[in-house]
């Protein structure tokens, strides 16, 4: 599973749970965390749509070579 299907899934757990809840204050608590696990899963999209390309830095000289 990628970390954008994880994120979703969280999210929707927390906002069937907000479903459920009867006390608001939880209630509004559970939706702003499900929102938050949305905002998560739509970064990792975008992340995973990035182009990067990861090189390894250049060798460190050696004392005797600097």
């Amino acid at each position: 599973m990628t970390p954008r299907e994880v994120y979703l899934v969280k999210s929707a757990d927390l906002f069937a749970k907000a479903e459920s809840e009867r006390d608001p204050a939880l209630k509004a608590d559970f939706v702003n965390m499900a929102r938050a696990y949305l905002r998560l899963a739509d970064q990792a999209r975008r992340n995973d749509e990035a182009d990067v390309v990861r090189e390894a830095p250049p060798p460190t000289p050696k004392r005797d070579e600097a």
